[in-house]
């Protein structure tokens, strides 16, 4: 609505705004979390556990609002319509920019539950945000290098133990795990570094959602594979704000986690290897889809 006004002032009052629906949602968010964290008693945690995520969700829709008022950008999904509320998924997309994060909170706001990323245990010390990412359930995970489990042999399976436990309250209430299997954002970069046989992809990295299916126990139920092209270049967060982009194409696909896809990912190395596998034919269909889009949006434009 907004839209027609001068960058600058788009970017700095959106920018105030986004500031400023943080801090109203973080300061009730805090106060929930120092409650819940009070009363350890299941059915007091479990009320705020749903509280926090409506509280989360409602952060989640003011920034839309803020970017519908002050920006135009057209988003062209596809696939929302097999998506529901109460189903637990493991969510997984390219990674390109800051920007694709908002982009995945908006499209799949109302449509899945609330996104939880999986967290190193450390930053569950990083102060005030620490505590909201705890109460908000997002699962804490430690990983330990081969490197250091031989010097340590004793701690072997403790890091899948420690999230087996992160991710208990998650068997009783729907959930999205959001993980960016590529580790990193793409740059040409890192993609000449990498020697990455994608063209638009860098590769990707199977043992982190090997490990989170491990972890989950069967809970989750299907894999919801999201990628995301920006037809008029990968932008940045100031980009976004200033209404830059003017298009995003969302391609959505939704896939049962049936048997092939569950086993010991740490210690079954058939299933290991036919796991990777299946991770990079997910990777190679996507190259295939971002190059599609590609194409599609040179005879647009």
């Amino acid at each position: 609505m907004l839209h027609f006004l001068p960058a600058p002032i788009i970017s700095c009052i959106s920018f105030i705004i986004y500031i400023a629906n943080t801090i109203l949602w973080l300061i009730p968010i805090l106060i929930c979390s120092l409650l819940k964290a009070l009363v350890p008693l299941n059915l007091w945690q479990k009320f705020f556990s749903y509280l926090l995520d409506q509280m989360a969700s409602n952060w989640v829709l003011f920034n839309t609002f803020n970017q519908k008022l002050f920006t135009k950008t057209t988003f062209q999904v596809t696939g929302l319509e097999k998506l529901k509320m109460k189903d637990w998924y493991l969510v997984i997309s390219n990674h390109q920019s800051w920007v694709d994060i908002v982009v995945l909170q908006r499209i799949l706001h109302g449509r899945i539950p609330f996104l939880k990323f999986f967290l190193k245990r450390e930053l569950i010390y990083v102060p005030l945000l620490g505590l909201a990412w705890w109460a908000l359930d997002f699962p804490f995970m430690k990983r330990y290098s081969q490197h250091f489990l031989k010097k340590n042999p004793h701690l072997k399976g403790k890091d899948i133990e420690t999230t087996k436990k992160a991710c208990e309250k998650f068997k009783h209430k729907p959930v999205s795990v959001m993980n960016f299997i590529e580790g990193t954002r793409f740059t040409n970069e890192k993609h000449k570094k990498q020697n990455s046989p994608f063209q638009r992809l860098l590769k990707p990295k199977a043992g982190g959602i090997g490990f989170v299916l491990q972890a989950m126990k069967g809970n989750l139920s299907k894999v919801v594979n999201v990628t995301i092209y920006y037809p008029d270049g990968t932008p940045s967060f100031f980009d976004f704000l200033t209404g830059r982009v003017k298009q995003v194409d969302i391609c959505i696909e939704t896939q049962d986690i049936d048997d092939s896809l569950k086993g010991d990912y740490v210690n079954d190395r058939a299933y290991k290897i036919q796991f990777q596998k299946w991770v990079n034919q997910l990777w190679l269909d996507k190259d295939q889809k971002m190059l599609q889009l590609e194409e599609k949006a040179k005879r647009e434009f």
